[in-house]
């Protein structure tokens, strides 16, 4: 099977499979690796359904149906053998997943009750100038695409860009943001003119974070540069000597990451939407009333700590004995409960007095591996372990920093607190999640849309400088080529793989890991599947340091 070059020029007909176009000469249907970006490309339109989705809908179990049965599939058998499937969704298809035929949509883990299987966002809209328009319906939006009215400029989350129009009639749109220190939630509402209390839900997303992954890699760093400066420049003063941290509004990057990924997709959805305010949860955790909440007076004013020494209130606290096996009159240690190497902190809460064989027989596991076979034990640990405020701690760190750069985006800006948007909530008989919290985030008397189902946003970074794989103990085992991109393929990009022949026929999607050698891994979201030729990959969106599911 030889790919072919073919200016898309024409609507592919109902029951074109992806990355297929019939030729205009013999009408007999071609493999193509279109671009989603290129001018004119349409997306693939199987039989009309109801359910109004596109390409950001879950994904269909693999059917023996989907599996080519040779090297080129006729759009009518292709169409005639996916009926169930909705228009525009993801197929995946592996040799082990042709068992039993499917055709339900699988739910996604995590399902908000009562939401159905055909709700999704709206599609954003570019006029013919990249002017920002309202929000379409999906239903609309594929109806432009098969008219030719629009094209794909982007598919997660989906944009399209009108090619017959520049303008059109708008409305307040505003982008809510409900900061998390593990995952912030986003939400784009319509308000209504009359009143803007009044308001629908037109997008909502979930954006996880990764300052714990920047916070492992300066560790890493850091322990590596210690190393060699013991093998090469022995005598080289401390680097934490010459650092910047006491400037007024330092951030360490693991806190800052939060603020910039954030603003990020502020900026973002402020070029595929008409955004005219911003509002967002200036939440405030008081971490001395989380640990203690009758605690009052001259108490709160001192902490904890008050007249104790570190190791005098934790000798008291534990009994002068170890927390692991209770022998008294031994040299005692002070022993991380959740081990630094894996988040923990040196808080006193986070702090336990331990004997040296019990010390070195627990090394870096969680005290919850350590002690389970023991749950008594355990129980009684925790009942006096007070639970790490790390996140609390980084949302009251990283909240008036937020808001300083949201305010210099020069929008009307709106602050609500977490009260009010439980408030909100649970008046509306709304459940919780992150996008939702969003949502009613601010002064709301009504919301409608709220079955609207959020894109997951996962930031995964942007590759790394390191040429090197290593092992546990820190040597390198493999060296990485220095170009990132083979064959127009980066790590990361979501391609969609159709493999006409061999051990691996079938189709398949999701993100690639590419090789110098032109043999590829795609991790779909069940399975990783190895060994796919490059010749086979078509890419659906380029890698941007994020991945994307629903």
């Amino acid at each position: 099977m030889t790919p072919t070059t073919q200016k898309h020029t024409k609507t592919a007909p109902k029951g074109a499979g992806s990355g297929r176009c019939v030729s205009v000469s013999s009408g007999k249907p071609t493999f193509t690796r279109p671009s989603p970006v290129q001018p004119g490309y349409v997306a693939s339109k199987p039989k009309k359904t109801h359910s109004g989705m596109l390409h950001q809908s879950r994904t269909l179990e693999g059917t023996t149906a989907d599996k080519p049965q040779d090297g080129h599939e006729t759009g009518r058998s292709r169409a005639s053998a996916r009926k169930p499937q909705l228009a525009g969704n993801l197929v995946e298809v592996s040799g082990a997943a042709q068992a039993a035929p499917v055709t339900s949509v699988r739910s996604r883990d995590g399902e908000i009750a009562g939401l159905t299987a055909s709700m999704s966002g709206r599609v954003f809209v570019l006029g013919k100038s990249r002017k920002p328009l309202m929000p379409c319906h999906p239903a609309r939006a594929r109806k432009l695409l098969k008219a030719g009215r629009a094209v794909i400029d982007r598919a997660y989350p989906l944009v399209i860009r009108l090619t017959d129009r520049t303008t059109g009639e708008t409305q307040p749109v505003s982008i809510k943001s409900d900061p998390g220190s593990r995952t912030t939630g986003i939400a784009v509402v319509r308000s209504e003119t009359q009143n803007p209390k009044k308001q629908h839900v037109l997008f909502t997303a979930e954006l996880a974070h990764r300052g714990q992954a920047i916070r492992d890699s300066l560790t890493q760093r850091a322990s590596f540069r210690r190393a060699r400066r013991g093998r090469k420049t022995r005598y080289r003063a401390p680097r934490f000597l010459n650092r910047g941290g006491n400037k007024q509004g330092w951030l360490p990057p693991s806190l800052r990451h939060r603020i910039e990924t954030t603003l990020a997709w502020v900026s973002r959805f402020r070029r595929w939407a008409p955004v005219t305010s911003l509002a967002q949860e200036l939440v405030r955790f008081d971490t001395q009333l989380l640990e203690d909440p009758e605690i009052s007076g001259v108490e709160y004013q001192q902490g904890e700590l008050a007249g104790y020494e570190v190791r005098e209130y934790l000798l008291e606290k534990w009994g002068r004995c170890c927390a692991y096996c209770d022998k008294k009159d031994v040299p005692l240690q002070i022993e991380h409960v959740h081990p630094k190497t894996r988040g923990g902190s040196n808080r006193v809460s986070n702090l336990t007095l331990a004997c040296t064989p019990c010390n070195t027989d627990k090394g870096a596991r969680d005290v919850r591996e350590f002690l389970s076979d023991q749950p008594e034990r355990l129980a009684r640990i925790l009942a006096k372990v007070k639970a790490p405020l790390a996140d609390a701690a980084a949302v009251n760190a990283t909240r008036f920093a937020l808001r300083d750069a949201l305010a210099a985006t020069g929008l009307p800006l709106e602050t609500a607190t977490g009260g009010r948007t439980k408030w909100n909530r649970t008046r509306m008989g709304l459940p919780k999640t992150h996008a939702l919290d969003a949502a009613c985030v601010g002064s709301v008397e009504s919301l409608t849309g709220t079955n609207t189902v959020p894109l997951s946003i996962k930031a995964m970074g942007r590759g790394s400088r390191q040429r090197t794989r290593l092992t546990a103990q820190g040597f390198p085992r493999g060296y990485l080529s220095p170009a990132k991109a083979h064959f127009g393929f980066r790590t990361g990009d979501i391609v969609r793989a159709s493999v006409p022949t061999g051990k691996r026929k079938g189709h398949y999607f999701g993100r690639v890991a590419v090789r110098a050698t032109g043999s590829f891994n795609i991790q779909t979201k069940r399975v990783t599947v190895q060994g796919i030729a490059h010749r086979f990959c078509t890419i659906t969106h380029r890698s941007d340091g994020y991945a994307y599911s629903v």
